[in-house]
Parts: C-alpha cells; structure tokens; sequence
C-alpha cells in the first residue's frame, strides 16, 4: 500500500502539520486514507479529533500478531474515510527498545490492513528511533521535513543518511526520500539562504513546494478540521500547495 512516512529529526519544525497536509490533500480526493501516528506527543491523533483512545498503536505493537492495527483503528472527525491508528504518551516507552526483528513490527501489525486504503501516511516522532525505523520498514516513500534555519542541513543530512541504510538494507521499496521547508518565509534573507544551501547538497531532493507560516493552519488543527475544509484565503493557498506536494510524492498517482 502507498505509505508515506514524515520525518524530522527535531521537533518544532511543523512535522506533524505537514503529515495532517498530505492526509488533508488525500481526504479532498476522497482516497480513502490511514493516519498512524508513532509520536508520542499524540498531535496527529488530536488533529484528527482523537483525544481519548480505548485502543492505540502502543497496544497494537506490544500485542505483535499480524493485522492487529485494525483492532486500534477508528474514523476521524474529518469523514471520508479518513481512519487514524491513534498514538498516546505511554508509546515513549517503547523508543527505547530495540531487539532483532523489532523494527519491522508496524508493518507486521498493518498486515493484511491495506487494501481497506488508497493511503496511509506515518507521522514519526523528531527522532531515528525504533519507532521512525519502523515507519520507515513499512514505507514506499519517505519525506523528511525541515525548517530554514542553521541546523537544517545537519538534520536533513541525518534523516537522509538512516533512509538511505534502510532502503540499502531492507526496505527496497522505499523510493528515495523527499525534503520539504516548512514554515518558510520567503522574504527573511536567513530563511532564502538556508533553502539554496540545502538545494546545493540535495538538488532535486528538496522539493520546490515550500510551505510557509500560516495562522490558518492551527486554525484548522485547533478546530479538528482538515486544511482543504478551511474556507479562508490562507486556506486555499495551503491547500494547494499540500495537493502539490502529494502530487510530487506520487506523479503517476496511486496504483
């Protein structure tokens, strides 16, 4: 199944908005779309409208036994067939572990789950962790999300670095990973800077879809609504630029 996996290796970059983004794209498509958030944080969930899970991931992991995400999974607030596999703070204790074999758990549990979706998209905790490994063991694309500041090129050439020993190692099917700036102000010289130094590392890596801050976004997050369903110019510009980006992670689209 199509599986995005957002990355970033710190947190306060607006990873999990730019996750919510492409889910948000995937639901204005009617495609029929999995949200698994793997952050501990939750964010993803609560972007959803998921505040308070019986069943989360953390107990899909722990349990094991293949296909038993769909024991976890519920609808979202958002409708049309946008599903989540919700997270909660007690998933930080499994960070840590790590024993042969574990980090392909998430797609043991998602066993069997995908063809119920045209798109499943991983919201990854700020970290290379067991738990972004396992995202990345179940991906076919991953995109690394970052903003335009000093630390930008380490962070991009880190995430970089792990999906590249994955897709060298076990994932095969992992297609090379995407960089996208996040909270991007365009006319802050600092932020122009940062952009053309990761361009000249990664070249075409780093895609051209620069998202920039936008009030509409925490707006629609704080109102458990997706960014296409907020009627605001802002809004619409968000918007367009997310279904650019989906588009840019699948040009041919969705088999």
């Amino acid at each position: 199944m199509p599986t995005v996996a957002v990355l970033s290796m710190k947190g306060g970059v607006g990873k999990t908005t730019v996750a919510l983004g492409l889910a948000s794209a995937a639901w204005n498509r009617h495609w029929r779309t999995l949200v698994v958030d793997l952050d501990p944080q939750a964010n993803a969930s609560m972007g959803v409208g998921i505040l308070d899970p019986a069943l989360t991931v953390g107990d899909a992991l722990a349990d094991g036994r293949p296909g038993v995400a769909a024991e976890a999974i519920v609808p979202s607030t958002w409708g049309r067939g946008t599903d989540v596999l919700p997270s909660e703070p007690a998933l930080e204790h499994r960070v840590a572990e790590a024993a042969p074999g574990s980090e392909q758990r998430l797609r043991t549990v998602l066993g069997g789950v995908g063809h119920r979706y045209d798109l499943v998209v991983v919201d990854c905790p700020p970290s290379l962790g067991e738990m972004s490994r396992n995202a990345l063991h179940a991906a076919s694309q991953a995109l690394v999300v970052t903003e335009p500041g000093y630390f930008a090129l380490r962070g991009a050439q880190q995430a970089v670095d792990a999906i590249d020993l994955v897709r060298e190692s076990s994932n095969r099917t992992l297609q090379p990973p995407t960089i996208v700036l996040n909270r991007m102000r365009s006319t802050v010289a600092e932020h122009r800077n940062r952009a053309a130094e990761l361009r000249e590392v990664f070249d075409r890596q780093v895609s051209s879809i620069e998202i920039p801050e936008r009030n509409a976004i925490a707006q629609a997050e704080g109102a458990g609504m997706p960014i296409h369903a907020w009627d605001s110019p802002a809004g619409r510009e968000l918007a367009e630029l997310f279904d650019s980006l989906l588009d840019r992670l699948f040009p041919g689209g969705l088999r």
